[in-house]
């Protein structure tokens, strides 16, 4: 009798255990697709804070290029650059971007560039600043990163593309210089990169071997 109780108890357990894994695994499979499509618009409302809807008539998620770990854009592993295209020209491209000296650690931006070179936006997407303090680039925050906009890597000129306590022309903020400095040099480094890789990134290697 001891024997058969156990084996029953046995054999509920393990149909207990499969009707489990059955209701989990379907719910998993039911919002997935939900999980995957919220993720994708906050990833869309982000690009388009920087490139709106009138400025671009592609969806800029289906038009990514992959990027490697790439030491101007200072990424710890690949990323996506995505193309706002106007009638099937790319007229801005938006960068990801890592600061790897704030404060507290790593500070995870996107950057748009227009076309001519210009920052059409940034936005952090992550930190771990200090709060009241270096949390002043959070858009949420402040409109600190809107500095930027319109600045290109002639405007200003190099030696001023720092905070002005270290003589450049962007705002510090009070009792809070590496914070500000980190995400300055962040930018610098990604217009770099954009005028390294501007054929790639515009698409314009693509269109050379397609004419020849």
């Amino acid at each position: 009798m001891l024997g058969q109780s156990i084996t029953k108890n046995g054999l509920l357990l393990g149909l207990f255990a499969v009707v489990t894994t059955g209701v989990i695994a379907g719910t998993y499979l039911s919002t997935r697709g939900l999980v995957q499509d919220n993720i994708r618009a906050a990833e869309e409302r982000a690009l388009l804070e920087i490139i709106p809807r009138d400025r671009h008539d592609n969806s800029m998620l289906d038009d990514a290029v992959a990027l490697g770990d790439d030491a101007l854009l200072g990424l710890r592993e690949p990323r996506n650059a995505y193309r706002a295209k106007q009638n099937g020209e790319v007229v801005a491209v938006i960068l990801p971007a890592t600061a790897r000296d704030g404060y507290t650690g790593d500070i995870d931006l996107i950057i748009g560039v227009n076309r001519d070179g210009s920052v059409a936006g940034v936005r952090v997407l992550s930190h771990r600043e200090t709060p009241g303090l270096g949390d002043q680039i959070d858009y949420k925050k402040s409109q600190w990163v809107d500095g930027f906009i319109g600045r290109s890597l002639l405007n200003p000129e190099a030696e001023k593309w720092t905070v002005k306590k270290d003589g450049g022309v962007f705002d510090q903020f009070t009792g809070a210089t590496i914070t500000p400095r980190a995400v300055t040099a962040a930018v610098k480094r990604s217009l770099k990169f954009y005028a390294q890789q501007r054929p790639m990134l515009l698409d314009e290697v693509k269109q050379e071997k397609g004419d020849e």
